[in-house]
């Protein structure tokens, strides 16, 4: 991977995430929709790392040192990284004219983390299954997840004017 993609994929992955924030705060302030609390990602994290990856309720759980600013790092390294697997499917040629059906499908396809890893471990069962209502969980996911997707037609779009 070329240090031409790699910058790219930083800047798109910060800009994808941030638009996905966009969203979930406008989903906040519209209709008080509440979005995850990233400590609590952060919280898990820091367990993670003693050892302790899946808890029966994180909010439960010990809070660990910094864990609000480790949990908006590791979500945004995340989207960095996420970005960096996009472009690597896509390539270089999509930099160029960025077009949104593999940006969405590919956001889409990254509500896996959450419904395979983020979720059961920090104590809402795989796919949000143990939540009160599991189905609203499932679609907040998939939301949150498509608008990373459209994020990344956007910000490589933004990107696109500058280079």
């Amino acid at each position: 991977m070329t240090t031409e993609i790699f910058y790219s994929a930083v800047l798109i992955g910060v800009g994808a995430t941030a638009f996905m924030d966009v969203i979930a705060l406008s989903q906040k302030l519209i209709f008080s929709q509440q979005s995850l609390n990233y400590a609590m990602v952060g919280r898990w994290l820091g367990h993670v790392a003693r050892g302790q990856i899946v808890h029966r309720h994180i909010m439960a759980s010990d809070p660990v040192p910094a864990e609000r600013l480790l949990g908006w790092s590791a979500h945004y390294l995340t989207g960095v990284v996420f970005a960096l697997g996009f472009l690597a499917v896509v390539g270089r040629s999509w930099l160029e004219t960025p077009s949104l059906l593999p940006a969405i499908a590919f956001g889409v396809f990254t509500v896996l983390a959450p419904f395979l890893i983020l979720q059961p471990g920090m104590g809402a069962g795989l796919a949000a299954r143990l939540t009160p209502d599991p189905r609203i969980a499932r679609l907040k996911s998939v939301f949150a997840h498509l608008s990373f997707g459209t994020g990344l037609w956007v910000a490589a779009k933004c990107l696109s004017k500058f280079f």
